[in-house]
């Protein structure tokens, strides 16, 4: 019995003993890599070592880089900014100018309530009301002027008097060059509208003096009525 409990207690001290050895005291907690800025982590390494060999080192200096003062303003200010530049008022403390906002002194303040209800009533706006009543001025349409005949003949009119097709022979001819006569002659004309004007101020339809009608269709130098005769024909639908 008396040897039982001395193995007993013997096992018991070994137990201790052995768990004793085994524990060591749990070191402080030290920030690895991926816990924070290396930096940081490497000086405050090298003041902890200085401290325990009794040696002293500048004070730590952070390596994060401050962040700038903030340079935007608050949406009360800015508020009050559009509220100055509406107005027309310079801009204070309380309320300071946007960068780059032009002075916009001139601009009508017609749609702010506040800003015309302190300048006009109802008697102002009926008075002018009444004012721009007596200032108006009613005019009467007056007939269109009747066209005279001096500006040269009417291409319209004189397409529309016409009903033969172009190169359908109305009028007779006896040049025997019209061939040649025809191609020279209407080279002298910037477009077909200018020859057919010159060929009915100098004698046409009926008379070709010349030469820029040898078909005697009425039409001189490839002139064409039927781009007025269509116009005409879609006014009338």
């Amino acid at each position: 019995m008396k040897m039982r409990f001395g193995s007993t207690v013997m096992m018991a001290v070994c137990t201790f003993a052995f768990v004793a050895g085994c524990t060591t005291s749990e070191p402080d907690h030290q920030p690895g890599v991926g816990f924070g800025n290396y930096a940081d982590y490497e000086a405050e390494r090298q003041r902890r070592n200085a401290e325990l060999r009794g040696e002293s080192l500048p004070p730590r200096i952070s390596s994060e880089v401050p962040a700038p003062a903030s340079t935007e303003l608050s949406t009360e200010e800015l508020l009050q900014s559009a509220e100055a530049a509406v107005g027309g008022e310079a801009p204070t403390q309380e309320s300071p100018r946007l960068i780059g906002q032009p002075d916009n002194a001139g601009i009508s303040d017609e749609q702010d309530f506040s800003a015309v209800s302190g300048r006009e009533t109802i008697e102002s706006d009926a008075e002018r009301i009444a004012a721009n009543r007596a200032n108006y001025e009613v005019i009467a349409p007056t007939a269109v002027p009747t066209r005279t005949g001096s500006g040269g003949p009417n291409l319209v009119e004189f397409a529309l008097q016409t009903n033969n097709a172009v190169g359908e022979q109305v009028h007779s001819r006896t040049n025997l060059l019209a061939g040649s006569r025809y191609e020279r002659n209407c080279a002298k004309y910037a477009s077909p509208d200018l020859a057919q004007m010159a060929f009915l101020r100098a004698g046409g339809p009926q008379r070709d003096r010349m030469g820029i009608d040898p078909d005697g269709d009425g039409y001189a130098c490839h002139w064409d009525p039927t781009a007025f005769r269509n116009v005409n024909r879609a006014g009338g639908n």
